[in-house]
């Protein structure tokens, strides 16, 4: 019984929880959740990609990333395109409005970056950040 309570599912998602909050905080100052930065911090380093490229690269189900780039595309900040024929294929990519609010993000982004790190710890941050990483790299 005393293992029960060893649950790595739930440690981890309490810390989410927690870290969630400081980086939610800091990017609600540029109207975005910390899903939609990341998506646009994708599209930013990739360029266009296809619905099943960004939702592989997310680790995302495409009807979460569905409703993640709804409000994105509502507001200009990302633009998608028809590939072919298939009207279920579409490419996504950022507006230049997308461009400049993810570059405005990014100050908000790095202050809670820095918050994160003055309370774990530099090391320690940048040692559970290469950890977590591991845990989705693709076996090689």
């Amino acid at each position: 019984m005393e293992g029960l309570f060893d649950d790595d599912c739930f440690a981890i998602r309490q810390a989410a929880r927690y870290v969630s909050q400081i980086y939610g905080r800091h990017l609600e100052n540029v109207g975005l959740t910390i899903t939609q930065f990341s998506l646009m911090g994708r599209l930013e380093r990739n360029g266009p990609m296809t619905m099943k490229q960004l939702a592989e690269a997310m680790r995302m189900q495409r009807t979460t990333l569905v409703r993640t780039i709804q409000p994105l595309r509502r507001n200009g900040l990302v633009s998608s395109e028809t590939l072919g024929a298939d009207v279920r294929a579409l490419s996504i990519a950022l507006t230049a409005v997308g461009e400049e609010r993810f570059h405005a993000a990014c100050e908000h982004w790095y202050a809670a970056q820095a918050e994160f790190a003055d309370r774990f710890g530099e090391q320690r941050a940048a040692a559970l950040r290469s950890e977590l990483f591991a845990i989705t790299r693709d076996p090689v």
